[in-house]
Formats: structure tokens, C-alpha cells, sequence
């Protein structure tokens, strides 16, 4: 697809990945808007690349339906779907809990799903549209302490490749990308960027997948891509 003048709407796009994305989409000259939790960090976000921003909080599982259909009001339309909004909690198994589950699950999973199911119904009448997914590596592979995080992207897998199926009789492409580890703010209570070292991937590198996978002609599409780090040790 042709990336420039395109309607983009990008979950947590504020930090991080989902930044490095926004200031990577607008550098191709797509229409964006960018949502997250902490209205400060999108006005910021949104002045520096003039974007859009609709505040927004993909857990509050009530209000999605009401908000997807305002951030495609003020885009006039939409192509392309990012869902990349995301948190993690990390636990031996015999110290999880369900509050925990229903925390990560609430944002990883159900926000997703039903932010998606909300996109899918324009890009069905359109005939035409994108979805792209951000897991983790941790949606191919578990770890010590990662039952519930790992649980979350294993389940994104999932429903990405469910909507694979659904979908693509409509013209509709579904991507999974998955990171390896990316020094951010993801899972800092201080909601703090890390310091990005050499020798791991920085969101510039996630960002540029991204936009790789969206300008493949409309004819095709790479259903899953793995990111990793060459030496992280």
C-alpha cells in the first residue's frame, strides 16, 4: 500500500515503539492519530509530529466502541489499523493471581480484540484495509515468570491468525510482528523510557518492520515476522 495520505489510527503511541511508528508514519505522509492513557504525553507527541490524538484507555473495555468510532470520525475514514498498546506483569506462577490476569488481559487481549472488531466493520464494507498486530517474542516461546504476559501474546497470536483466515476474502491484511526485547518504558511504574543500549533493538528498528510490512504491494502480506537482536548477551 501506499503509505502517504492514508488514515492511520495507532494505539499507545505516546513512548516507545508506538512513537518511533508515529514519527515514522507521518515521515511517509500518512494521516494519524495516535491514542493512549496519559493526555500530557499524546498533546506532546502530537504537537511535535502534528498528528491527532484521542485520549484513551484500551482497557476501559466500555468505552471502545464510542472512542474507535471518534478517532475514524476525525480521521474520515481509516486503513489502517495498529494495535500496539500494551502492558506486562511478571511472576512465578504460584504468586499470579486472577487481578493480575484480568490487568493484562483487559489491555493485551480484550482492548485488541474489540478495538479491532470495531475497525474490521469499516474495512469489511470498504473491502480493503490492514491490520497490524505487535506481540512479542514471548507469543512463540514461554519463559520463567512469564505465564501471564506470555499467555496475553500467545493469545494475540491467535486471534491474529483467526482473523487471517476471516478476513482475507475481503482484501483485508492481518500482520503479527514480534519483538524482541526493546528498552522502553513497557513495564516501568514510573512510566520512564530505559536507556537504549547497542547490542538490543531500539523502537526505530520495530517502526521500520512496521512500515516494511505496510508498503508491501496490496497483493500480498507476511502474516508473522520475528525481530530479534543479533548479540544481545
Amino acid at each position: 500500500m501506499n503509505i502517504k495520505g492514508s488514515k492511520v489510527l495507532l494505539t499507545g503511541g505516546s513512548s516507545g515503539i508506538g512513537l518511533a511508528t508515529a514519527r515514522a508514519l507521518v515521515n511517509k505522509g500518512a494521516n494519524l492519530i495516535i491514542t493512549g492513557r496519559n493526555k500530557e504525553k499524546l498533546v506532546k507527541v502530537s504537537q511535535e509530529l502534528n498528528c491527532k490524538y484521542l485520549l484513551m484507555d484500551a482497557s476501559n473495555l466500555s468505552e471502545i466502541e464510542g472512542q474507535v468510532k471518534e478517532a475514524i470520525d476525525i480521521l474520515g475514514g481509516i486503513d489502517v489499523l495498529i494495535n500496539n498498546a500494551g502492558i506486562g506483569t511478571f511472576a512465578l506462577v504460584e504468586d499470579i493471581n486472577l487481578e493480575a490476569f484480568l490487568e493484562v488481559y483487559n489491555t493485551n487481549v480484550f482492548g485488541l480484540a474489540l478495538i479491532s472488531k470495531e475497525v474490521i466493520k469499516h474495512f469489511k464494507k470498504q473491502n480493503k484495509g490492514n491490520i497490524i498486530n505487535i506481540g512479542s517474542t514471548a507469543a512463540t516461546k514461554g519463559f520463567a515468570h512469564g505465564t501471564v504476559y506470555a499467555s496475553s501474546k500467545f493469545a494475540v497470536r491467535g486471534m491474529t491468525e483467526c482473523w487471517q483466515h476471516e478476513l482475507r476474502k475481503f482484501n483485508v491484511r492481518v500482520m503479527l510482528v514480534n519483538p524482541s526485547e526493546v528498552p522502553t518504558a513497557f513495564n516501568q511504574v514510573s512510566r520512564e523510557e530505559r536507556a537504549l543500549v547497542d547490542n538490543k533493538l531500539h523502537p526505530e528498528d520495530i517502526a521500520h518492520m512496521i512500515i516494511a510490512n505496510l508498503e508491501i504491494n496490496d497483493r500480498g502480506f507476511v502474516p508473522e515476522l520475528g525481530v530479534w537482536a543479533t548479540n544481545p548477551y
